[in-house]
């Protein structure tokens, strides 16, 4: 069972703004808001820091969630995370911080509450290194790659 703790750090959360949430009934991911103390723009090539107003501590070491662009803002303008995925471990406590990027050619006003990012909890898999000689069978791709199976 998943078990995640998430502490508000601003009470507009909840209060002046919705709570993270899932937009749809279908949506993969929560919607994450810029929850800033003011209006500002992010100009070109331009990274800040942007509080998403909560901590979370996942606990469970079977889960981790994932920090991602909103497909909109990264297609319409160019605001994307500079990090491109955040991940976040099951052990960490504090607050969830989003890397803002802008990497269009014009400046963006990024307002207090805007959706600026989603967060998406998934399964995580640890696998067990073992050094070998080779492998045990071969497969029909072999060792090739990028693009070596066409456009």
């Amino acid at each position: 069972m998943l078990n995640i703790k998430i502490k508000i750090l601003d009470k507009r959360l909840g209060g002046d703004f919705p709570l993270p949430q899932y937009e749809t009934a279908l949506s993969a991911g929560m919607d994450l808001r810029a929850m800033v103390d003011s209006d500002f723009v992010l100009n070109p090539g331009e990274v800040k820091m942007v509080n998403t107003g909560f901590a979370m501590h996942i606990a469970d070491p079977d889960v981790t969630a994932l920090i991602v662009p909103r497909s909109g803002l990264g297609y319409k303008h160019g605001i994307v995370l500079s990090n491109l995925t955040g991940v976040i471990d099951a052990d960490y406590q504090g607050p969830l911080m989003m890397p803002l990027w802008n990497h269009s050619n014009e400046p963006f006003k990024i307002c207090v509450g805007d959706r600026v990012a989603q967060m998406l909890f998934v399964p995580v898999l640890h696998a067990n290194l073992e050094i070998t000689d080779h492998f045990d069978e071969e497969s029909e791709r072999g060792v090739k790659g990028f693009g070596s199976t066409g456009i």
